[in-house]
């Protein structure tokens, strides 16, 4: 097991092993290794050749059926495999002809199989890469919030020394010596949840990116504040691009024209299918040499395929049923981030850009007051949790504004807005 340490970074401060290197990565960056390297979406990538093998296999013809018997032992002549003149020997070969256009039919289910495996394919390449973004985001604010600490922490660990100094000396009394000890160690536990939070995130991009031997460290760019407005976009043709984009709604309309295709499939099954043939026979028959053309095919007296027909047809109608609730599911969770969208660009708006920046330095015109004995204890105590929550909120809200977005671009099934 490997001990933690902390690496401050411009970004944030992280807790990780130093046997993992460290590699700060931006968004494309993380994309490129998550789409070549995640071995869920290889798995799933297979089931796309293996759907693609079936189609070639539906297109191959049956082979046909060859038979050849031969006198084993003449008793006449007292021979081993007499085939000669005196002999007896019997060859025929048959074909197996599917009537009714099954094979056709077995073709065209063969071909939307193959298509639903690359749409479960993309359906999955969506959804992780949903989790990849969140995740990088996440790991951006959160690095943020614990670098956020480390102002405050560095500040309280000063006057801790100062305090003790002066503890020592008389000119404090220890209860204002341990109130601000206390309120830096709530710091520093508070910093390391946050820190713990990360290494969960992290160890998420370690498994998308398939790379447990590297630390990531997010590194974004996007000014949130300037991103575009969601209000420009209606919500009635968000939900029309999800309805073309979404593969999982996809999945559902090709599972039902399977069923449909299996359908009339199991109706052509009840028609039997041909068996012709050529035999020849040596000394067996009516005539020496004797040739015939057969032809072989069931009566549909008991079996007519009545149990998979209807099965077929039920499946139809669950099919269909599964189509609207999905066009529903996708039409709420479009509605649902929307709203959510709207909801955090409108929260980040109403706050004053220039807010954060009077906070810093706030802060350290409070510090300098408080060494100088010109604020009590309580009220300097109460600046710095108002600054940490102001931070922490900050920060917050900057996260929910991305997350919202990539949410909505989740919800469609492709980005809106690149973020």
């Amino acid at each position: 097991m490997c001990r933690a340490f902390t690496v401050l970074t411009l970004a944030g401060a992280v807790l990780h092993c130093p046997a993992q290197d460290t590699l700060r990565i931006t968004l494309p960056e993380a994309e490129k290794q998550f789409t070549s390297k995640n071995l869920d979406l290889m798995a799933e990538k297979y089931n796309i050749d293996i759907a693609r093998a079936q189609v070639l296999q539906a297109r191959l013809y049956n082979n046909p059926n060859i038979q050849f018997a031969a006198n084993a032992y003449n008793p006449d002549r007292k021979k081993w495999l007499d085939v000669s003149n005196t002999g007896e020997y019997y060859g025929g070969i048959q074909q197996l002809i599917l009537l009714a256009g099954k094979r056709n039919k077995q073709i065209k289910m063969a071909e939307t199989n193959s298509l639903l495996a690359e749409n479960r394919f993309y359906d999955l390449m969506r959804t992780l890469r949903y989790t990849l973004h969140s995740d990088f985001y996440q790991g951006t604010y959160l690095q943020q919030a614990i670098a956020a600490y480390q102002v405050p922490i560095a500040a309280l660990e000063k006057l801790t020394v100062n305090y003790n100094e002066l503890q020592a000396k008389g000119v404090i009394t220890l209860k204002e010596v341990v109130r601000v000890k206390s309120l830096l160690y709530n710091l520093k536990t508070e910093q390391t949840a946050l820190q713990n939070q990360f290494n969960d995130i992290e160890a998420e991009l370690q498994l998308l990116m398939q790379n447990n031997h590297t630390w990531f460290i997010p590194v974004s760019d996007v000014a949130v504040t300037q991103l575009p407005s969601i209000r420009k976009y209606v919500l009635p043709t968000l939900v029309d691009s999800a309805y073309a984009n979404r593969y999982d709604l996809q999945v559902a309309a090709n599972t039902l024209t399977l069923n449909q295709q299996n359908y009339s499939l199991q109706k052509a099954m009840a028609v039997p299918d041909l068996t012709a043939g050529a035999q020849f026979d040596k000394r067996g028959s009516f005539v020496n040499n004797a040739s015939f053309l057969t032809v072989a095919m069931d009566l549909p007296f008991f079996n007519r395929n009545q149990g998979n027909i209807k099965a077929a047809k039920i499946a139809i109608d669950q099919s269909n049923t599964n189509l609207t609730r999905q066009k529903l599911t996708v039409e709420n969770e479009v509605q649902q981030a929307y709203g959510k969208a709207l909801n955090t660009e409108k929260m980040l708006n109403a706050i004053d850009p220039g807010f954060q920046n009077d906070f810093d330095k706030l802060l350290k015109s409070i510090t300098e007051n408080f060494e100088k004995r010109n604020i009590s204890l309580l009220e300097f105590t109460d600046f710095y949790d108002s600054y940490k929550q102001n931070v922490l909120q900050w920060n917050q809200l900057q996260n929910d504004r991305i997350q919202a977005i990539e949410s909505l671009n989740f919800s469609i099934g492709k980005p809106i807005i690149n973020l």
